[in-house]
């Protein structure tokens, strides 16, 4: 079982789903071999306050996608890819749903693939990669981009699974789970009720 730690606060007033923005970051961190005690903190923001920081920590105005910001005190024994005896800090990944909707209609994409592009970005940020020199740039968003495909791959296909064991549950209970309650159980094709 995986421990690892993400906790995510959605202050963006946008509604998104949570769970699959966790599950981007789990999967990036587990891909690249990041320890399951690894902690992580994701928070998404308005245009308001992403402008704020972009403007604060990066000398640039206006708002921006994403921002990592990695736990810079982590030394050797406590890097979160190392075995270490207790839970290390990545950091934080702050995203900007509001400016990524756009962005995902630019690209012509749902805005919760653009999120996990951005949750998966923001992860390697976390981890040391950068994109400021053309070398790095090709490594990190082929990286990136691979993750990102093989993420949504598996995660379409357990939803596609998960509506598949809802659908057999539901034909399973209408005829019962076993020999002995499907006898029991009323026949709906025939008007019976049971009483």
């Amino acid at each position: 079982m995986n421990d690892m730690s993400i906790e995510i606060a959605n202050e963006s007033g946008v509604a998104i789903d949570e769970k699959s923005v966790v599950a981007a970051a789990r999967y990036a961190l587990d891909q690249m071999g990041v320890s399951p005690l690894a902690e992580l903190s994701v928070l998404l923001v308005e245009l308001d306050t992403m402008s704020d920081l972009h403007e604060r920590w990066m000398d640039l105005p206006g708002p921006t996608d994403v921002m990592a910001f990695p736990m810079d005190e982590l030394d050797s024994a406590r890097r979160p890819d190392a075995g270490g005896s207790g839970p290390a800090l990545l950091g934080d990944i702050v995203l900007c749903p509001e400016f990524a909707r756009d962005q995902a209609k630019k690209a012509g994409h749902s805005l919760s693939h653009e999120l996990h592009l951005l949750t998966i970005h923001g992860v390697l940020h976390l981890l040391g990669y950068d994109h400021a020199e053309p070398a790095e740039e090709r490594e990190m968003f082929a990286l990136q981009n691979r993750l990102l495909a093989e993420f949504q791959h598996e995660f379409t296909e357990a939803r596609r699974l998960a509506r598949q064991h809802s659908a057999d549950s539901r034909v399973l209970g209408a005829v019962g789970l076993d020999d002995d309650s499907a006898a029991e159980a009323p026949d709906h094709r025939s008007g019976d009720t049971g009483s």
